[in-house]
């Protein structure tokens, strides 16, 4: 094989980096939202759907939009409504689809919660970083993200 097939030694070394890195940042917030008994994918999920309009939404825009399989975001959906924290219904606009809605339940508890999840991600990403670094992380995770996924729609911010 060509020498330009494989990465070469600084970019081994950031690649390594940003999958170790990634990893110890996951775990460390999933087990900082451990005591609540909540799953980051839970908490993500409240989360978006809590900047939906409405607090409303479909299931399968949902799910593309927090990057997610769509058996993946019914299988999370069933476990908080069994909480109580969402609902779903067939959807408003053509009564086909499937809508979710965050209870009133699910509002107090991701109240609860996000001051937790909020401390974590400073404490583990943010703080860890300069400005500088945050920044160019942020572009450099957009830029992935537009690249891959370029009708992407980010909740609560292209609403």
């Amino acid at each position: 094989m060509s020498d330009d097939v494989w990465l070469d030694d600084e970019q081994q070394q950031h690649w390594r980096a940003y999958l170790r890195g990634s990893r110890l940042l996951e775990r460390a917030l999933v087990d900082d939202l451990a005591p609540f008994g909540i799953q980051l994918t839970e908490y993500e999920l409240l989360s978006m759907l809590s900047e939906s309009p409405g607090q409303r939404t479909r299931m399968s825009r949902l799910a593309d939009d927090i990057i997610q399989s769509r058996s993946r975001v019914t299988h999370t959906a069933s476990r908080l409504e069994k909480r109580g924290w969402v609902e779903r219904c067939r959807s408003t606009d053509d009564g086909r689809g499937v809508e979710i809605s965050l209870t009133d339940a699910g509002r107090e508890a991701l109240e609860g919660i996000a001051e937790t999840h909020v401390a974590s991600v400073r404490s583990h990403l943010v703080d860890v970083l300069t400005p500088q670094q945050f920044a160019a992380l942020g572009e450099a995770m957009a830029a992935l993200r537009d690249r891959m996924a370029p009708q992407h729609h980010e909740i609560g911010l292209d609403d």
